[in-house]
């Protein structure tokens, strides 16, 4: 089974009205339905509570929608671990360590290469993004990565494939 790979700014996208969110819509669909499995670090939960919390800070969104945000993101989550179609993958020391040589060797942000790190680690088909560097970055290494923003049609038609 397909197995997409979701950094932060994927997620957002569910919760907050962005390009690539009727993708993301559908990629949720799926996986509520059995049809694909996703993957995430743990350290994309508190940068999404973050990205979140900067929104609400910033009056981008009001007190009630990040309190609906932060409710439907918890929700989810747990309905998606029950289902067994989503993998919380810890941030491990191993994990760090593979990530510091990608940070060397690609020359790129920390939370950057744990994303190509925990990719790798749960051995994921896809990482979905909307981070430019980060796509740039997993190619490098090797990952078919794709940008939610603008990759829309390929995307589904992997996922079409896999059905």
């Amino acid at each position: 089974m397909l197995k997409l790979y979701l950094d932060s700014s994927v997620i957002i996208k569910r919760y907050v009205c962005e390009a690539g969110t009727e993708l993301v819509d559908e990629i949720f669909d799926r996986a509520e339905q059995s049809k694909l499995n996703l993957s995430l670090s743990a350290w994309n939960i508190g940068e999404t509570l973050g990205v979140l919390d900067e929104k609400r800070r910033r009056q981008w969104i009001s007190e009630a929608e990040f309190s609906d945000c932060l409710k439907k993101l918890v929700e989810e989550l747990l309905k998606f671990l029950r289902l067994r179609v989503l993998n919380v993958i810890p941030v491990s020391t191993q994990i760090l360590l593979d990530s510091w040589v990608l940070v060397l060797g690609h020359h790129v942000y920390e939370a950057d290469a744990l994303q190509i790190g925990s990719h790798l680690h749960d051995k994921c088909n896809v990482l979905l993004s909307s981070d430019k560097e980060l796509i740039d970055t997993a190619k490098k290494a090797g990952i078919t990565a794709y940008n939610v923003a603008e990759e829309g049609s390929e995307i589904r038609r992997i996922m079409s494939a896999e059905t």
